[in-house]
């Protein structure tokens, strides 16, 4: 990416990360809302995400330097640490693996580091961009292949069933049509390979905050209110949200079989803390004991994830 073009996409930020900043975010899409945004066309999406690569705010760091990257890992994991007990990177030594929605590449460096062989792909030309730059940073090119692709299309990525692992964190509930994709993951699936997704999780604190803070409680705008307000950055044209059993109906459309669903992440940190890199928790975040505060994200968490199989 040059430079001029890393300054236009960082001079849209009006704060970092990606999910996690917003001090009440959710996501739109299941129960009720499962097909809210079928009609939103890619374009616009594609537009959001190029304005907004996701966690390009995370260090104040120059972009592109390895220092900046270091600082966007460190950070991002300290935030969402159940991240790589669920990609489980060093599973996949010498495996091949499709990350779909790579955005700036902090899981995909990693895949690359612990021995992958790594297609990562993304909508986002911003996102690529940098990316790629990491890759090269940390010298990990020759392992990763990137593509510029539609995940709902997969043009680029051979339509055959080639790999290990399909790995999707927080991605597909943000194109019109999910199903779509998971479709696409599963003709590309190896035998005995595992499919990974994280999507956003309807039954959940973050939701009740948007729902209650920027909805005022009108809870039949759920959809469109949780859409708004998922991101950092106003305005995500799509966000789905899913539960346990409508994350488990979308798999078994797609020919995927669950095979674990868990729910993580509660963000607790005071957002004008935050922004300036001070980490200093919310109430009640702040006075609740670690094991109830554990239990809590374990039932009310942003993140539904799930490993799923062809069925």
């Amino acid at each position: 990416m040059s430079d001029t073009a890393t300054a236009a996409v960082l001079a849209s930020q009006a704060e970092e990360g990606c999910s996690v900043p917003h001090r009440a975010e959710a996501s739109a899409g299941a129960s009720t809302g499962l097909r809210q945004f079928e009609t939103t066309p890619i374009s616009a999406v594609q537009d959001y995400w190029n304005r907004r690569p996701c966690n390009i705010r995370h260090s104040p760091l120059p972009v592109g330097t390895k220092e900046y990257f270091d600082q966007v890992e460190e950070r991002k994991y300290l935030v969402e640490p159940h991240i790589p007990g669920f990609a489980e990177f060093e599973r996949w030594k010498g495996k091949r693996v499709l990350e779909i929605g790579c955005g700036i590449g902090t899981d995909t460096i990693n895949f690359a580091r612990a021995g992958a062989e790594v297609t990562a792909v993304d909508l986002s030309e911003q996102s690529l961009g940098l990316a790629t730059q990491r890759a090269e940073v940390f010298e990990v090119a020759d392992r990763i292949r990137f593509v510029h692709s539609n995940a709902e299309e997969l043009n680029g990525v051979a339509d055959e069933p080639q790999f290990d692992l399909v790995y999707s964190f927080g991605v597909i509930h943000h194109t019109p049509h999910p199903q779509r994709v998971l479709e696409q993951a599963r003709r590309r699936l190896a035998p005995g390979g595992v499919v990974k997704v994280m999507v956003y999780h309807r039954n959940s604190w973050k939701v009740a905050e948007i729902v209650l803070g920027y909805g005022k409680g009108r809870f039949w705008r759920l959809d469109q209110l949780v859409a708004e307000h998922s991101e950092a950055q106003t305005g995500c044209p799509v966000t789905y949200t899913y539960t346990r059993q409508t994350v488990r109906d979308l798999f078994a459309g797609a020919g995927l079989a669950v095979t674990r669903v868990a729910v993580d992440h509660i963000f607790p940190y005071r957002i004008r803390d935050y922004v300036d890199y001070r980490y200093v928790r919310a109430f009640p975040f702040n006075v609740l004991p670690a094991p109830v505060m554990r239990g809590l994200e374990q039932r009310a968490g942003w993140h539904l994830c799930v490993d799923g199989v062809a069925a």
